[in-house]
């Protein structure tokens, strides 16, 4: 279970050193192996490979044919790479990713559960700010007797 956020800065490189609260998890759940990819958010998403595996499966299944199925497999099958953290415990993110999600050199690594999102610093402060806007209205469909 991935939670919490981190500011992150990305070296000269592109390469971010994850957390290393995260660290043994994150390369535990994967074997290893990990994929990083778009979100129509403008965002990155980083999943150990066995949990991308059921999604891109799902998404794969989809129609080609229909817009909005093509749509998001070209955004998420088509940006996906394999990735490894090297023996620093950093991952290297790709120029096309980093342009992508906007990353310069602050970033943020924010916990989702079964895998990590990565913003921009500027992405997300506009999340934050976004979720203050909506107020008391935040809770969606099945989440409305939430209580904390």
């Amino acid at each position: 279970m991935f939670q919490g956020a981190a500011a992150l800065n990305l070296d000269a490189k592109g390469r971010m050193a994850v957390p290393a609260r995260h660290r043994d998890a994150l390369v535990a759940a994967g074997e290893g192996r990990l994929v990083v990819t778009a979100h129509p958010h403008r965002c990155l998403l980083l999943y150990p490979q066995p949990a991308w595996e059921p999604i891109r499966a799902q998404i794969l299944a989809a129609s080609s044919l229909q817009l909005e199925s093509a749509m998001v497999r070209r955004l998420l099958v088509g940006f996906a790479e394999d990735v490894e953290l090297d023996g620093a415990g950093r991952l290297l993110i790709s120029p096309s990713l980093r342009q992508y999600a906007g990353l310069e050199k602050e970033i943020w690594l924010v916990g989702q559960g079964r895998h990590f999102e990565i913003w921009s610093a500027a992405g997300w402060q506009a999340q934050q700010e976004a979720i203050f806007a909506v107020g008391d209205k935040l809770l969606p469909p099945g989440l409305e007797n939430l209580a904390l």
